[in-house]
């Protein structure tokens, strides 16, 4: 694989991330807890807030096994931190604001970076429960 291989779901689950990771952080430091990264519902919010739609599950395990194996994200026990490549690469791109930012961001990733791989899995059950628990936080109005 080289450069100008990743796929647009690839950028807009790194940008979801990023997002999700951010909106943790601040969370996290207003109520005095320790900064943990984002769960998969928060990733999943944060990926429909950018494109009005939840991606599946087999398109979210694989951009996240790219993503990682490229050394962008770190994902723990279903947590997602973005890592210190993936800082530099968000903070190095050209602005565009949220509503561009997906496509400036595979451009980006095109020229930048190459896919890498990792063996990671997102199980079903798992998927299941962080859907239900952004539908929950949806009706809650979160």
């Amino acid at each position: 694989m080289g450069a100008g291989d990743w796929n647009w779901n690839d950028a807009w689950i790194f940008v979801a991330a990023v997002i999700a990771e951010r909106l943790e952080r601040d969370r996290a430091l207003h109520a005095a807890l320790p900064v943990t990264g984002a769960t998969l519902a928060d990733l999943l919010a944060a990926a429909d807030f950018l494109h009005h739609s939840v991606p599946t599950r087999e398109d979210l395990e694989e951009s996240i096994r790219r993503l990682a194996g490229a050394g962008l994200i770190t994902v723990d026990d279903d947590v997602f931190e973005i890592a210190p490549a993936g800082e530099q690469l968000w903070r190095t791109r050209p602005f565009s604001g949220l509503s561009s930012a997906v496509m400036t961001l595979h451009a980006q990733l095109n020229r930048a970076a190459r896919p890498g791989w990792t063996e990671w899995t997102l199980d079903e059950q798992a998927y299941n429960a962080a859907v239900r628990e952004y539908s929950l936080r949806l009706a809650d109005g979160r």
